[in-house]
């Protein structure tokens, strides 16, 4: 007996994406992993003229492949502390 979210979703069932081909390939080129040619392929559905159910998914689409802001910040903050370290270093060694 397979526990939540052991199966694969039937095609067609409440898992599967609804939408036109293109967005139904994007989601699929997401889960793949290549989240780069993913958002591509939605801005590419935005640019056209979609239905309003395939303008929707491509939209979920960019929103679930965006870089969170926070990771900006980690960057950031890394960065400053490397910054920190490395002129403690050359003062002390110089």
């Amino acid at each position: 007996m397979a526990k939540g979210g052991q199966t694969p979703p039937e095609p067609g069932g409440p898992g599967s994406v609804p939408g036109s081909d293109e967005v139904r390939a994007a989601w699929a080129r997401k889960d793949a992993g290549d989240v780069a040619g993913a958002r591509r392929d939605a801005q590419r559905i935005l640019a056209g003229s979609p239905s309003p159910e395939d303008r929707e998914r491509a939209e979920d689409l960019l929103r679930a492949t965006e870089t969170p802001r926070a990771l900006y910040g980690y960057a950031l903050l890394g960065a400053v502390i490397l910054a920190v370290l490395l002129g403690l270093a050359l003062t002390r060694y110089s």
